[in-house]
């Protein structure tokens, strides 16, 4: 053999090896990477090659998959009252992914869960029968916060304070994620018009839309000054004028109602009638880091939040001053919070002071039946306020729908407390402020019972007819009555 052929050979085989090394790397290393590609049409085609495992609400699957025509993707996801549930089960779409239990749960929902497989099927790479989610949520208190917010733009949540398991997500405007499950142009059309609404239907308020909390608020500023010792009871006079002037500054911050009895009130007293120049001083005589360190404990401030959809942060802010920090205690200034976190405030004052995690999943399962996770029992619980500090807030509570601001919350045969808020919006409050209403309900002949936060973003009300008391207590009131129902 000349040398220029044997030299041509070993070029040859260093090619070859060097391909072979390549192909392996490739096989071996870089094959999940490219599976998991958003550009690898594969990985869709694998994905939607069998029905979809479901999101079963009550018992029931509120999911479903239908066949398709002309397409390499053979089915695409369906939805039961989608409108209705979007805000637990997100989208499935066949272009634009998926997200919240949709998205969380994908390898589950449609067979690549390695849980699913049996060894042989993971030796093949076979798809298993696809599980299934079963939630938390109760259908009866979604559909009637769902009904009762009708057309505003607005959410509500509700959660079993001793489970801490969501009984309902709303958000409203809703959409139905039937219309953009598919690939075809009316799902491309449907998405535009999603994307373009300036409501904004596909955004989760519930979760996901912090925004300034007003007077709900104070119930955390009260915690903390019972907590603290500032003062040793809801019913003790606070040393609070009547107007108070922020601290270093000459603006005078004044009640809603000129007449209501807020000057040198009780917490109790301040609560009913939701005295601004009470909490503020609050807020002031505790110091922003009390006052934060009990947010804190209530979840202000978890950027980690996952229910188990990531909830955006509620955040009380830092580095104010001690008029910022003043406004702060009346849930103005920078002080933000989603239904959820509210909610959580009133569910772990129901609980006794204790905080249970909320979560809206109750188990996961195979086709067969079995249960893969079960999440029931397994919620953490943190102790925020003491018993007796978390029962005297429930008495105030109570004076608040008794004989206060949130009478509209009144339900016949339950224990209710409550807690109303109206949120400035825009400079110098000069868009329709936000309505909210919080509070919880237990069962005067059952042990059920709920914890409730509303907000009302934006409505047909006049702007003199914007209360949480008239727009965001009604709904709550819904919502009680049909988790206390059953």
């Amino acid at each position: 053999m000349n040398k220029t052929i044997r030299r041509s050979a070993v070029f040859t085989l260093l090619l070859v090896f060097a391909l072979l090394v390549r192909a392996t790397w490739v096989q071996f290393y870089e094959a999940r990477a490219l599976a998991d590609d958003t550009d690898n049409r594969r990985t869709v085609m694998e994905q939607y090659a069998q029905p979809l495992g479901d999101i079963v609400v009550g018992g029931d699957a509120v999911t479903g998959s239908t066949r398709t025509e002309g397409s390499d993707l053979a089915y695409k996801r369906t939805y039961t009252d989608g409108s209705l549930y979007a805000a637990v089960t997100g989208y499935s779409s066949q272009v634009y992914g998926a997200t919240q239990l949709e998205g969380i749960y994908r390898d589950l929902l449609d067979g690549t869960e390695t849980e699913l497989k049996d060894p042989l099927d993971v030796l093949t790479k076979e798809r298993a029968a696809p599980g299934d989610v079963i939630t938390t949520i109760d259908p009866d208190v979604q559909r009637a916060g769902y009904e009762a917010l009708g057309d505003t733009k607005g959410a509500a949540v509700a959660i079993d304070p001793a489970t801490g398991e969501l009984l309902a997500v709303v958000s409203t405007p809703s959409y139905d994620p039937g219309t953009i499950s598919g690939s075809g142009s009316s799902d491309a059309a449907a998405w535009q018009k999603l994307s373009e609404d300036e409501d904004e239907p596909l955004v989760n308020r519930a979760l996901r839309q912090p925004l300034p909390p007003g007077s709900t608020f104070k119930l955390v500023v009260a915690a903390a000054a019972l907590e603290d010792g500032l003062y040793g009871t809801v019913d003790e006079p606070t040393d609070s004028p009547s107007p108070y002037t922020l601290p270093g500054t000459v603006t005078e911050l004044r009640n809603e109602s000129s007449t209501a009895p807020c000057a040198n009130a009780s917490i109790r007293v301040a609560l009913q009638y939701s005295c601004n120049t009470v909490f503020a001083k609050l807020a002031v005589d505790l110091g922003q880091d009390k006052v934060r360190a009990m947010a804190e404990k209530f979840g202000f401030d978890d950027k980690e939040l996952d229910v188990p959809v990531r909830a955006y942060a509620s955040v009380y802010p830092s580095g104010m001053d001690e008029a910022q920090t003043a406004l702060s205690g009346i849930g103005q200034f920078d002080v933000t919070a989603t239904p959820l976190q509210i909610a959580m405030v009133s569910a772990a004052i129901a609980n006794g002071g204790e905080l249970v995690s909320p979560h809206m999943v109750a188990r996961t399962g195979d086709a067969d039946g079995n249960v893969l996770e079960d999440h029931d029992g397994e919620a953490d619980t943190e102790r925020v306020v003491s018993s007796a500090t978390a029962e005297q807030l429930r008495s105030a509570m109570r004076t608040v729908v008794e004989e206060g601001t949130g009478t509209n919350a009144r339900l016949s045969g339950a224990t209710v407390g409550g807690k109303t808020g109206t949120a400035q919006h825009g400079e110098n409050n000069s868009k329709t402020p936000y309505a909210w209403f919080t509070s919880y309900a237990k069962s005067d002949t059952s042990d059920r019972q709920v914890a409730v936060a509303v907000i009302i973003e934006q409505s047909d009300a006049a702007r003199s007819e914007v209360s949480g008391n008239g727009l965001a207590a009604p709904v709550a009131r819904a919502m009680m009555a049909a988790a206390l129902d059953g």
